[in-house]
């Protein structure tokens, strides 16, 4: 199983992510466009393809010129029937791949919120062990339109479209649920000025809350992380030529 990941800014861990993938003895492979990097130059070489969240929006082409390119790679993988994810940013850039409107500064949530699963979500292979309600980190103030053709998951008061599936296994999820409290307390740490800006007091209560929150967001992160990597299909070896 080999998986391609894609980072848009620095110190993005895969946490739960990480956890499932591992299990499944997956082969990551990470590209960093945001530094440079190139992006993967076809599907070949990958039976799946993940993208995690960034500070930019899915339109800053200007500063981030790689984003049409990756919104074409997703886009690609999904038409070979290979699977997708896209994580919060990696949603929208999603959204953007199939014409959707991406809605900049329209949802602002921060911290660990509740998600409702719709009709179609809760008979999901992605989001059918989580419950009919889930708590699950959040980072964001964008959000997109539900792509034309694709299914709505999840959603909130807040955030219309949480989670949609397109085709078999292309999945975008608004909230973070690789963000398990072992990343939580890492972008805790790294990020106090920017989390202070965005939700004050949220740091002064930081303990109170993650006694309240982590362990119930955390099992639902890791279903939903386990349920993905058992949609990768990975490539069958071609048969051997008979023998003249």
């Amino acid at each position: 199983m080999r998986v391609a990941v894609i980072e848009n800014m620095k110190n993005t861990p895969l946490g739960a992510l990480g956890i499932a993938l591992e299990e499944a003895a997956a082969q990551v492979e990470w590209f960093r466009p945001w530094s440079g990097e190139a992006l993967p130059e076809d599907t070949k070489s990958h039976d799946a393809l993940v993208v995690l969240g960034g500070e930019q929006s899915a339109r800053d082409d200007d500063t981030h010129p790689y984003l049409p390119a990756l919104a074409r790679l997703m886009r690609r993988f999904e038409s070979e029937d290979k699977a997708v994810l896209g994580i919060c940013l990696g949603s929208q850039i999603l959204a953007r791949a199939y014409e959707a409107e991406n809605l900049l500064g329209a949802a602002h949530e921060f911290g660990w919120k509740s998600i409702g699963l719709t009709d179609e979500g809760k008979v999901d292979p992605l989001l059918a062990d989580v419950g009919d309600n889930f708590t699950i980190f959040q980072w964001h103030s964008d959000t997109f339109a539900l792509p034309a053709g694709a299914t709505r998951l999840a959603t909130n008061g807040v955030t219309r479209n949480q989670a949609f599936r397109i085709g078999r296994a292309t999945y975008g999820t608004q909230f973070h649920f690789e963000a398990n409290a072992a990343v939580v307390e890492r972008w805790r740490d790294e990020h106090q000025e920017t989390i202070e800006r965005k939700e004050p007091g949220w740091l002064e209560k930081y303990p109170e809350l993650v006694s309240k929150h982590a362990v119930a967001a955390d099992t639902a992160g890791l279903a939903i992380a386990r349920a993905w990597v058992k949609t990768i299909r990975t490539q069958a070896k071609l048969p051997e030529a008979a023998e003249a």
